[in-house]
């Protein structure tokens, strides 16, 4: 990691409003700043920034944080690269660390083998004998040179050291060739990962290839592939790779993502190709691995609409199910849906029998997957008696209460209602009510943050002089956590310089603190709102008080103790001038 001077001096040099203006729109409204967010669909500017604290904050997403952040999400990159990025474009040369920088060259050493394996396994697709299997192959489902070339297609040679030959003729050591997943150690001298298989380049956000998808070719000789009964065969996650958050293609896919076109995740490399070929250029796959909590987020970021598009066979239709553990599906911050592809076939296929304009069809149509789940399960049971309504019901009534949003939750009791053929009151009481959790258990709704402490808050970050703020200010226990996060820096920060939410390292409280810092409405005086807190909260002891005194008997001890505190809060009350 670099030192911390030079993080410090980076995030100084740089102006968020200029950062975000590269990315998306930014208006100024008086001495404040709004941008267009850039990570969830709206053209009504709801994404503040504070240039003073070099912070962002979206009251529309909750996305936020400071410039390091913004680079990181919008780029596809970690801090170091973040960091590197910044300091270069503000001319500033970073302190290196030993430990990240022989890091980092290990990483780019991984990624220049990676690219040299694909310039490898390209030309032998292209030109070896051994390679023909796999040409016939792809010009049966019609890709012809200029479709290889465009996808960087290479297929892995079957003798077993074909690529880590190359490789080192090269220049690339062997531990290199490790580190990029591309070989592996054996009694004889390192051996190729990859054998007899047509070869998928998978690439991260800014286009650097980071791993291999291989497809076994039946007419090659299995005795001479690795692990020969498996269809595919991906890279191994590593320090560069890891599967649960890369999708194949995203990285041409993602500028074709906007309103009107939604991300399409296809379950195979030969299918996002098919979607390409017929102008669904935002198809992604994932690579090897089932559809993940990871991969939305990495979609999130470039839209808010998702299909899914999977044939209509039995694993089709798992495919849609399997993501039954997920939170994404259910929120309202991604419209996720469902395309199921005609006659059983998927879109690789439909594409080699020159049906591409269904392909497209077929996403134009996609039905929300919530819907398509529950369609799925309830046609499992026969509803020409009790029982098989019965378990119908109980189980599209298990998705339902999923769904956190009331709104949305009533809508889809219809929905079920309808489907199943039964009253809407019956739905309702098998999902349980709006006041059941996703746990099935009774637990009341989040109550909405306190409105007073909250501006008292607001004025505590702000800093001003003489400020006389306590824990015991904040009956609300998120604010009362979020104020003694940052009380800290009360003490060592210059009156009137606004305290920094960016240091509080408690995700969930950094987002409440930053939404109030960038809360562009006129504060109060601190005097002022912290009187009404204080106000609020002796009537809530006097009320307590008084009603515990109406319940003792006068004249004994706990009575005129209780009585004297009353009598002290009153006069407390009337010191704040009421």
């Amino acid at each position: 990691m670099a030192e911390r001077a030079d993080i410090d001096r980076v995030r100084e040099a740089t102006d968020i409003v200029d950062l975000v203006s590269e990315v998306t729109q930014v208006k100024k409204t008086g001495r404040s700043f709004m941008a267009v967010c850039p990570f969830h669909q709206e053209k009504t500017p709801s994404m503040s920034l504070d240039r003073a604290r070099g912070l962002y904050h979206c009251f529309g997403c909750g996305k936020g944080g400071d410039v390091f952040a913004f680079v990181q999400e919008t780029r596809g990159v970690d801090f170091g690269e973040a960091l590197d990025m910044l300091a270069t474009k503000a001319g500033i040369t970073l302190v290196a660390d030993p430990t990240e920088a022989r890091r980092r060259g290990r990483r780019a050493s991984a990624v220049e083998a990676l690219r040299r394996a694909v310039d490898v396994y390209h030309q032998r697709l292209k030109k070896a004998a051994d390679a023909g299997p796999a040409r016939s192959y792809l010009r049966s489902r019609g890709y012809d040179v200029d479709i290889i070339d465009e996808w960087k297609l290479g297929f892995a040679g079957t003798d077993w050291d074909t690529l880590a030959k190359a490789l080192r003729t090269g220049g690339i050591d062997e531990r290199t060739i490790v580190d990029a997943g591309l070989g592996r150690h054996g009694r004889h001298g390192i051996y190729d990962f990859f054998r007899g298989r047509l070869m998928f380049p998978i690439h991260d956000l800014r286009g650097d290839p980071i791993g291999f998808g291989g497809r076994k070719i039946d007419e090659v000789d299995r005795s001479r592939t690795n692990n020969p009964d498996a269809k595919y065969v991906n890279s191994a996650d590593s320090g560069i790779y890891q599967k649960s958050r890369v999708l194949f293609a995203l990285d041409r896919a993602r500028g074709s993502m906007d309103d009107d076109h939604p991300a399409v995740v296809v379950e195979g490399y030969t299918d996002v190709i098919a979607m390409h070929q017929v102008g669904v250029k935002t198809a992604v796959a994932t690579c090897g691995t089932a559809l993940g909590e990871g991969h939305f987020d990495l979609l999130r970021r470039f839209t808010e609409r998702v299909v899914l598009a999977f044939d209509s066979d039995e694993a089709g239709s798992k495919a849609a199910l399997r993501s039954d553990d997920l939170e994404s599906p259910f929120r309202l911050d991604l419209d996720v849906r469902v395309a199921v592809m005609p006659d059983g076939l998927d879109p690789a296929d439909l594409y080699q029998e020159g049906r591409g304009d269904e392909l497209a069809k077929a996403v134009d149509v996609a039905r929300p997957l919530l819907e398509h789940r529950i369609e799925s399960l309830v046609s499992r049971q026969d509803l020409s008696g009790p029982e098989g309504v019965a378990r119908a019901l109980h189980a599209a009534a298990e998705q339902v209460r999923r769904v956190q949003d009331p709104i949305a939750r009533r809508e889809y009791a219809r929905f079920v209602a309808r489907l199943v053929g039964v009253e809407l009151a019956t739905v309702e009481s098998a999902i349980g009510g709006s006041r059941r959790t996703q746990s099935g258990t009774a637990g009341p709704s989040e109550k909405p943050v306190d409105r007073a402490e909250s501006e008292l808050l607001r004025v505590v970050l702000s800093n001003p002089q003489d400020i006389e703020v306590t824990p015991g200010d904040f009956s609300d226990e998120r604010l009362r956590a979020a104020f003694e996060a940052i009380a800290p820096q009360i003490g060592s920060t210059p009156i009137g310089s606004p305290l920094d939410p960016g240091v509080v390292a408690d995700p969930g409280l950094q987002a409440t603190l930053r939404g109030l810092a960038l809360d562009n409405r006129p504060l109060p005086a601190w005097e002022d709102v912290h009187r009404r807190v204080a106000l609020r909260r002796l009537d809530g002891e006097i009320d307590a008080l008084e009603s515990e005194l109406r319940d003792l008997e006068q004249g004994t001890q706990t009575h005129s103790e209780k009585l004297r505190r009353l009598i002290a809060l009153q006069q407390q009350k009337r010191a704040l001038g009421t």
